[in-house]
């Protein structure tokens, strides 16, 4: 086990530490943070013993568990050492050390021949210091340069990777090395009269009409781009370099391939994200030649196309269906334009293209693969071009979502599975909302059930090397513990956690199914979770909680927290009835069509005899914060509102940027959440029609805003439109400012201080509670000592 110590932050000054080297130079030698180790431990785990190394910056372990090698840089005195040690006889030996070069990362050969590593000059500032690649020979004790570039070179950042096999070394390059720039600074009069130095000290960004990203988004990408190497390859036996990626296609997809690679681009389209969404060209690169052949243009970036494990093939899904790419032919298949089901998202309610619903995994020898439809597993042979249902059709008779599952996850080795091989599938019932796991034989179509029931399912992980899988088993009443079974026989589990004791303590309630029809006769479900000792024929108040789909939470355990969400075992403790209802959009009009589900639903609580009319609350954080503002503009179902970082301007939200990412939020209404499906410019009635803040003066439902004046998703300043509207109108509102919180509180003290309030804000209004006086009178602006 290795032990690798953070460096500590101040140190005391290494003469009193007893450091000879500092004590001795006479000076003190300045070194660069990226420069500097930390201690370092292994631990022999079958007897305790440990090997300490000072002054680490980067180490590696073999795969095959034979060799580990440590850098230790001391910079300060002019030492840096490559180390090995041999795990069997834990023994070390000190391969290399060098005066004036300082080691960079390092990697190992799982055939325990080869060290590789990467070191530059020590008296160059590593910001902008050339690196070297070399390989240590294990057996002979020989260091051998590797090939070199004028076009491209190595930096601080590049990292390396020996394929399993041991036959090729990955690592990224870059086009050029330099030092950082550094501005010019006003010292003695003279500077004053130069225009050059004077105007440097400007604190200036200028945006261009026609730069690739907007400057936020370019600010947020700067630290990722500084770090960004483009991936290269060298053949061991040949000695042979190949650059894989460049500046035109820069992401290469890494598995154990040995002839062909992924790789992407999202450059031609980063400009048209700001409206348009996220786009990639992808293509094929032969790791032998690195010549690019590309494969999709302008592919929705979630819908990346997948390698078969053989290389002879690429998978992908465009436009509702799925195609075949035979590489050696360069030929296209349509798989599924003659099968009479899509594959397509069938609940895709957004402007945009539906996605699929994903691929399983591939057969041996590139035979074939598994696609998903909503409900059925196909299995596609990729010879024939035919497709069968492995699951023969049941999943969409019986409402059912299967997918294979119970795999070993293995980023560099997907699974492949043999024909007659048994999988473990997750089944989602549509229905029911209950999950279960049941099997199938590969080549044979056909489902056996091993278990199900009215409870959610989670396959947590699967052993690497035994049979055993860990899932979870939950309910609303059910804590999620922890099972272990035999992959192919869950129905057979061991339970090995017991955590629910401790909800067994408590008065709990449960949660049960419900069924609508809202007024365009579009069925609906939702969850309704009822108080704790109910009583049959008792009205309740009711706090309606939601954001797009919520049913599938039927058996889903709640979650114990404090955050930007009430806590449903706590409001049903205090007697509210909580509602979770399915909302369902029409693109161009979010607003309507979410208020249309949210008034069908609650008038179907309140039918069931269950919700007092009178009580009816509404929940609702971002996009759902934004879905209950909009709705006490169009309905007076609702006698208290609180909405959490709401959009309530749509015209103002839509050039807005999101400071998480520096993004432009164009695109969230034009393709995405917001689906008003056209511009601000084209369509300026629908952003109205969708804005809250144009209907203030309808609101008569009290409402309670919540924001973090650092809200990295919406804009804060939304949540003060809505404000200043609503008091302009004169309506009952108030706002909660969390000072230097982003979209979702992080303290905890805020976290705890809204949970409180919004139980009070409810319980005055539904309940019919003294109101606290923050809520009768405000409070004022008051500045508190600080503590020394």
């Amino acid at each position: 086990m290795a032990i690798w110590f953070e460096e500590k932050e101040e140190q005391s000054d290494k003469k009193e530490q007893g450091d000879p080297a500092a004590a001795d130079s006479g000076e003190e030698v300045k070194v660069d943070k990226f420069d500097k180790g930390s201690p370092f431990e292994l631990v022999v785990l079958k007897n305790g013993t440990t090997q300490k190394v000072a002054h680490v910056t980067d180490y590696y372990f073999d795969r095959s568990g034979k060799h580990l090698v440590v850098a230790s840089n001391n910079s300060e005195a002019k030492v840096h050492q490559l180390i090995l040690f041999k795990l069997s006889h834990n023994t070390r030996e000190l391969v290399r050390q060098y005066n004036d070069q300082q080691i960079g990362h390092v990697s190992l050969s799982d055939d325990g021949k080869y060290i590789g590593f990467t070191h530059g000059a020590a008296d160059v500032a590593p910001y902008g210091r050339p690196y070297n690649l070399s390989l240590f020979n294990i057996q002979t004790s020989e260091v051998k340069a590797t090939p070199t570039s004028k076009l491209w070179k190595l930096n601080r950042y590049t990292q390396l990777r020996f394929s399993e096999d041991s036959q090729r070394l990955f690592f990224g390059r870059v086009p050029q090395v330099s030092q950082q720039l550094a501005l010019a600074k006003i010292d003695k009069q003279e500077d004053l009269f130069d225009e050059s130095i004077v105007t440097g000290q400007r604190k200036l960004r200028i945006w261009h009409g026609d730069d690739a990203r907007i400057k936020p988004n370019e600010v947020k990408e700067y630290d990722k781009e500084q770090k960004r190497t483009y991936l290269a390859v060298l053949h061991l036996n040949s000695n042979n370099l190949v650059q894989l990626a460049d500046e035109t296609v820069p992401d290469v997809e890494l598995e154990e391939q040995t002839r062909f690679v992924l790789a992407s681009s999202d450059i031609p389209y980063r400009k048209m994200i700001t409206w348009a969404g996220f786009y990639r060209d992808y293509y094929l690169i032969d790791l032998n030649t690195g010549r690019k052949t590309l494969v999709l243009t302008q592919q929705p970036s979630g819908e990346d196309p997948i390698l078969s494990p053989n290389q002879r093939y690429v998978t992908y899904f465009q436009q509702g269906n799925v195609y075949l790419y035979q590489i050696s032919a360069d030929r296209r298949t349509n798989l599924t334009k003659d099968l009479k089901v899509s594959f397509a998202d069938e609940d895709h309610d957004y402007p945009s293209n539906a996605p699929g619903y994903g691929f399983g995994p591939w057969l041996k020898g590139d035979a074939g693969f598994l696609v998903y439809d909503k409900y059925d597993i196909w299995q596609v042979n990729t010879q024939s071009r035919e497709a069968f249902k492995l699951t023969a059709g049941k999943g969409r008779k019986q409402g059912i979502q299967y997918r294979v599952t119970g795999l070993i996850d293995d980023k560099n080795h997907p699974n492949v599975l043999a024909i007659d091989q048994q999988v473990l599938l997750h089944g989602y019932n549509d229905r029911t909302k209950g999950d279960g796991y049941y099997v199938s034989t590969i080549g044979v179509a056909g489902v056996k059930t091993l278990m199900e029931g009215d409870y959610k399912l989670k396959t947590l992980a699967r052993s690497k090397n035994a049979e055993t899988m860990v899932f979870s088993k939950e309910r609303y009443d059910l804590f999620p513990d922890l099972y272990t079974s035999e992959h192919l026989t869950p129905q057979k589990a061991n339970k090995q956690t017991d955590l629910d004791v401790q909800k067994r303590q408590f008065n709990w309630s449960k949660s049960e199914l419900v069924h609508w029809t809202n007024g365009d006769g579009q069925p609906l479900d939702g969850v309704l979770i009822k108080p704790t000792d109910y009583v049959e024929g008792q009205r309740y108040p009711v706090l309606v909680y939601f954001y797009r789909f919520m049913s599938d939470r039927l058996h889903a355990f709640p979650q114990m927290k404090i955050n930007h969400r009430p806590n449903f075992a706590w409001y049903a403790d205090n007697g509210y009835a909580i509602f979770l209802p399915d909302i369902r959009f029409e693109v161009g009009y979010p607003g309507a069509t979410s208020v249309q589900a949210l008034t069908s639903g609650v008038q179907k609580i309140i039918e069931m005899g269950i919700g007092d009319p009178d009580a009816i609350g509404i929940q609702g954080h971002s996009w759902g914060g934004y879905q209950a503002a909009f709705a006490v503009t169009q309905t007076h179902i609702f006698k208290a509102a609180v909405s959490g970082a709401p959009v309530s301007n749509m015209t103002s939200a839509y050039s807005g940027i999101r400071l998480g990412s520096g993004l432009a939020r164009q695109f969230q209404y034009e393709t995405g959440q917001s689906r008003i499906g056209e511009s601000l410019f084209r369509a300026p009635q629908k952003y109205i029609e969708n804005s809250p803040v144009f209907y203030a003066e309808r609101i008569e439902t009290p409402m309670m805003i919540m924001f973090g004046d650092r809200d990295d998703a919406v804009p804060w300043e939304q949540g003060i439109e809505l404000y200043l509207a609503m008091r302009r109108a004169g309506k009952d509102v108030v706002f909660l400012q969390y000072e230097d919180e982003p979209h979702h509180l992080k303290k905890y003290p805020n976290k705890l201080d809204y949970s409180m309030r919004m139980m009070e804000y409810f319980d005055h209004y539904l309940k019919g509670k003294p109101a606290p006086s923050w809520l009768t009178q405000g409070e004022a602006y008051t500045e508190y000592k600080q503590a020394d």
